[in-house]
Order: structure tokens, then sequence, then C-alpha cells
């Protein structure tokens, strides 16, 4: 009887599964058409436009008209807004293959929101590569994750990035200056602690892990190391499967100093001799402070032949419009 009723169960689990996993590709079969229709939808108003029948200019009457047509005899879902879209969509993705299966409308209505046209390519890439929820991708896109990475790059690197997304090649490329932990939710000018810090990070851990991007696996905090009869404690310790190596992480309050640099190289020491095991890479150390001494930063950490990352970090988000100027100054000049 129990061989008979585990069959029975193996059944109920092959249908199950069967049926979410059609379930999945129906949803996702909708949501293909949905988004090709509306950029043939888009395609239809350029060349009603181009033909000289309207010109081409939001200030016109030409929305407002057939938002109000279309969903007299329609129905829902085409509002100005959504009409504006469609045609951005068009614009944007002139060549109907390279719009993405895998997001949705809701996806691309966020991401066409973006002001140029190199963030547009960057964020419809970079959604697809780390299959970002909507919630996840309007977040990233509040954090200007585009130009706080763009501006670690050249003029070609930018535009690299633009067109194939954010990849992780070498330790580097883990890096962002700054980076942005506003879902702490901690007042910009609270007297916190290290301590308290680190706690925020651990009871917001799936988003820190978002904020610092794709393959890092949490292994644990306080992680304790004795070296030469003296224990010491790493604030946050992750291993990244990508790059295949240990990502130790140093927090710091305030300004990082020569000190906190001779510490992660002995950290990064130790974990080369006493935790690498056969496959591993070496280790990366990222000490993250709300400051950096550039000058100081240069010369305590030259010479230094294990990877020491440093980077800001700042407790709200970046101001757009400033960070923009500063990208836009690497581009063009």
């Amino acid at each position: 009887m129990n061989l008979e009723n585990n069959k029975y169960q193996n059944l109920i689990h092959q249908i199950g599964e069967l049926f979410k996993s059609g379930r999945q590709r129906a949803i996702q079969s909708v949501n293909t058409v949905l988004v090709q229709t509306y950029w043939e939808i888009g395609h239809y108003i350029v060349e009603f436009e181009q033909q000289g029948n309207e010109r081409a200019e939001y200030g016109t009457q030409l929305f407002e008209r057939l938002s109000k047509d279309l969903t007299l005899q329609y129905g829902k879902g085409f509002s100005r807004s959504n009409l504006l879209y469609m045609r951005k969509l068009y614009l944007s993705f002139q060549i109907s293959e390279t719009l993405s299966h895998l997001l949705t409308w809701s996806h691309y209505f966020e991401i066409l929101k973006a002001d140029s046209d190199l963030e547009i390519s960057f964020y419809s890439k970079q959604c697809e590569i780390e299959k970002w929820s909507v919630r996840e991708l309007k977040r990233q896109m509040r954090s200007s994750l585009f130009e706080r990475i763009a501006l670690s790059k050249d003029k070609q690197g930018v535009l690299e990035l633009a067109k194939n997304g954010h990849s992780i090649e070498k330790p580097e490329d883990i890096l962002k200056d700054p980076f942005v932990l506003e879902f702490l939710k901690i007042p910009e000018q609270y007297q916190y602690l290290e301590s308290d810090l680190e706690e925020n990070i651990i009871s917001n851990l799936q988003q820190f892990i978002m904020e610092m991007g794709k393959g890092f696996a949490f292994i644990g905090r306080q992680y304790r190391m004795s070296i030469g009869g003296k224990h010491f404690r790493l604030d946050l310790l992750f291993y990244h499967r990508i790059l295949k190596c240990f990502v130790l992480i140093d927090l710091k309050r305030g300004e990082i100093d020569h000190q906190d640099i001779g510490q992660m190289n002995l950290y990064l020491n130790y974990f080369k001799k006493e935790e690498a095991t056969e496959g591993d890479n070496e280790p990366v150390g990222i000490i993250l402070g709300a400051h950096k001494n550039q000058i100081l930063v240069e010369y305590a950490t030259d010479s230094i032949s294990n990877k020491i990352l440093l980077s800001k970090y700042q407790l709200y988000l970046p101001n757009k419009e400033q960070i923009q100027e500063q990208l836009e100054k690497l581009i063009y000049d």
C-alpha cells in the first residue's frame, strides 16, 4: 500500500509541476503578445505622424482623441500615458526582435521613463539578466544604478554597458561608488554605530544583496578568525559564485583610513592560507565607509597585492540630476 501511495503522490507531483510550468508559459506568452501588440500600435502612431497627418509632438490633440475613441470602443488600456509609452516603445526599439520576451509591459512602462536611450538600453538588458521584478526595477532606477556603474568606466565602456548590461568578469565589476543603502531607513543625521549598520543590513539582507549585485551568497556575520593567538571578527562574509572567491566586507561608520586597509589585508592573507580550497580564486576585500580620502587610499593600497576595493555608502538616494551631469561630461567632453 505504501508503494502504491508513493507512486500516486509522485503522479500528483508530476501533474502539479507540469501544470505550473504550463501556466507560467501561458502567462509569458500573453505578456509577449501584449508587448508586441503595443509595439505595433506605437508603430502605427509614428507612421500616422510621419505621413503629415499629425505633428510628432506631445502637445497635440492626437493622444487625447485616440485615448477617448479607443477606450470607448475597446475598454481599458488606452490611457493617454499608455499611448505615449507605446509610441516611445517603438521609437526606442525599432527592431521588434530586440524586445525581450522575459519582460512584461509593466517592466517596459518603467524602463521607458528613463531620460536617455543609453539608460533605456541598459535597464532593459539588465532587467532581463537579473530577472528583476517591477518593484526591484523601480528601486534600481531610483538609485541611479546605470549612472553609478557608468561613472567607473570610460566612454567606450559606457556604450558597452548600455548595449550589453553589466556583467561580472573581474573583482572591480562588483564595485559601485557609492553603494546606496536607503532601504535601511537610517535617518541621515542619526548617530548610528557600526553595529547598528551591520544589524540593519542583516535585517534587510535580501535588499543588500540585490544592491551588491548578482552572484553574492551570504555566509555569515562577525566571522571569527584566530591569527597569531589573537581573535578578529569580520563584519560580513560572502562567497561570489561567478568570481568563485570569498568576498570579505568591513563596514566603517566614518572615513576609511590606512589602518582599515591594513586590517583588511591581514584578513585576506588569512583567507588565502586558511579558508580557500581547491578551485577558489583569491579572496576580495571590500571596505564600505561613509567617506574616503582618495590620496590616503592611493598611498595605503600601493604595493598591496591583495584585491582591496574601497567604496562609499550613502543612506539616501543620490541626486539624479547631479550624477547625470557627471556622466554627460564623461561621455561628451
